[in-house]
């Protein structure tokens, strides 16, 4: 009950501060918003290689890249509260460790999560058709991979210190997984080389698996391997953190 009590706190804190400034809201959600309005007309030629809706095939590749992007950028967040003297000043409460971590990634499921559910609702009048419980596990795959990302961010971000580190790690590690997830087009359409390249990608099975749920396979194997994935990634994501952050508390 301690653990969950200091997760709460560190939760609430970290919500009020989004809501004063609910503009990084409106940032992190306008990007993928302006790629279904300005990309995603560009793929109803395409619909018949895309399977007959090119919706259900992009707004899914949509919801993972908000998923990444969110989660793996928050680490600025918490290099800023560092230099603040933030952390410092929580480090000598009797909180668990784990617990100034999964409060910090909680907050970041919940927005993402809020964000992820206005995408959707924006695609529905550009066509979006698909399963009501399968797009509600999918918003769950979501909220799991930011979990993953979220955690493993802050570690990173705790262990640099600096923003001048981190962003070109993250842009260095955000290309290859855009490009060889199939978030934007399919990778059935890239060549034979390129396609058993991306499937060493964790990332290119959950938006597979996302991409199922979309059409109502909620059994198939494509979407219980994405889930395999996902769950994969949240658990090395929170080791790593959990790791980190005990590590630079000791």
């Amino acid at each position: 009950m301690t653990f969950l009590r200091d997760m709460y706190v560190v939760f609430a804190r970290s919500l009020r501060l989004s809501l004063r400034n609910p503009a990084w809201v409106v940032i992190g959600l306008s990007q993928p918003v302006l790629y279904l309005v300005l990309f995603g007309p560009l793929l109803k030629p395409l619909a018949g290689q895309l399977g007959g809706d090119a919706w259900r095939v992009f707004v899914p590749g949509m919801l993972v890249q908000l998923g990444i992007f969110g989660g793996m950028f928050v680490g600025f967040g918490l290099i800023a509260e560092y230099r603040a003297g933030v952390i410092e000043s929580m480090r000598v409460t009797p909180a668990s460790r784990v617990s100034l971590l999964m409060g910090r990634v909680l907050r970041d499921v919940l927005v993402l999560l809020v964000q992820a559910s206005l995408l959707t609702l924006v695609a529905l009048p550009m066509g979006l058709r698909a399963p009501v419980a399968g797009v509600i596990v999918a918003l769950l795959v979501v909220g799991l991979l930011v979990a993953a990302f979220s955690a493993a961010s802050y570690a990173v971000a705790l262990t640099l210190k600096s923003e001048d580190a981190l962003a070109p790690l993250l842009n260095a590690v955000a290309i290859p997984v855009l490009l060889l997830s199939g978030i934007l087009l399919p990778m059935a359409l890239a060549p034979g080389w390129l396609r058993r390249l991306s499937d060493v990608n964790p990332l290119k099975h959950v938006v597979d698996g996302l991409r199922a749920l979309f059409r109502g396979d909620l059994w198939s194997s494509s979407s219980l391997l994405g889930l395999a994935m996902t769950v994969l990634l949240v658990v090395l994501g929170t080791w790593f953190g959990t790791r980190t952050f005990r590590r630079e508390s000791a």
